[in-house]
């Protein structure tokens, strides 16, 4: 069984019709252990409204989202145990507190992060984080 950190940019895509949409939703269908930390369900509120207000996506599909979110076998860890590390990454690497948020989580659990947000990857990819993220694509 893998173990896989989800950043919002590969959840949001589970109820998104985007591109590589059907790359992230095989994390949902596979024997997978799925972490996050408690962020993330405030990162999806933001993007479903931010749809809403586009006239992308009606609130009934971003309640529903919500809730399927909800129902996700996915362990979400508090950021208060995160945040030490993240800073210190985000510091050292000069991305977002948010963004490390997540890679802190891969590094703590030695886990594999999942994302779709490709400046990311490439940001990241030859320190020493960049051993735990996987571009979306390349779960398969």
């Amino acid at each position: 069984m893998s173990e896989y950190v989800v950043d919002a940019s590969v959840a949001a895509k589970w109820y998104l019709d985007e591109i590589h949409t059907d790359a992230a939703r095989e994390l949902l269908g596979g024997e997978h252990d799925l972490h996050a930390p408690d962020f993330l369900l405030i990162e999806l509120d933001n993007v479903f409204c931010k749809h809403i207000r586009r006239g992308e996506m009606s609130v009934a599909h971003a309640d529903s989202s919500r809730a399927a979110l909800r129902r996700v076998p996915m362990r979400l860890w508090p950021t208060g145990l995160l945040q030490e590390t993240a800073y210190s990454t985000a510091v050292r690497t000069r991305r977002s507190v948010y963004d490390c948020l997540y890679v802190a989580l891969a590094m703590v659990l030695d886990a594999a992060m999942v994302t779709a947000d490709r400046r990311l990857v490439d940001a990241l990819a030859d320190g020493p984080a960049g051993e735990h993220l996987v571009w979306v694509e390349d779960l398969g």
